[in-house]
């Protein structure tokens, strides 16, 4: 299927008011509100579901392996989490996980 430069524009418009809408819903209407406690503990939690639920995938079943297993990624993964529990920070837990990814790509091939 193919669109014009104008149904195109529409599109990527059309998206991005909705986008912005989704956002401002939360943080317009709310931004200037005091949050109760008990939702300010679970938005502490959203960070830490969101980026294992978005990681997972890629390292059990990656379309670049045809969803078949790759050692080199389940132990860059591996290590990944590690230095996540070893140091508690995020930042080095992708770090090490994506260069122990390359590190490991370049040895095994």
């Amino acid at each position: 299927m193919s669109y014009t430069d104008a149904q195109l524009w529409v599109i990527i418009l059309a998206l991005g008011v909705g986008t912005f809408l989704i956002r401002f819903s939360f943080l317009g209407i709310l931004g200037n509100r005091e949050l109760p406690p008990w939702l300010l503990r679970h938005l502490r939690y959203t960070a830490v579901g969101i980026l294992p639920a978005m990681v997972t995938p890629l390292v059990l079943w990656p379309e670049a392996t045809g969803g078949t297993l790759d050692p080199v990624r389940v132990a860059a993964a591996v290590v990944g989490l590690g230095v996540g529990l070893w140091t508690k920070n995020a930042i080095w837990a992708i770090v090490s996980g994506m260069g122990s990814f390359w590190a490991l790509g370049a040895l095994l091939g």
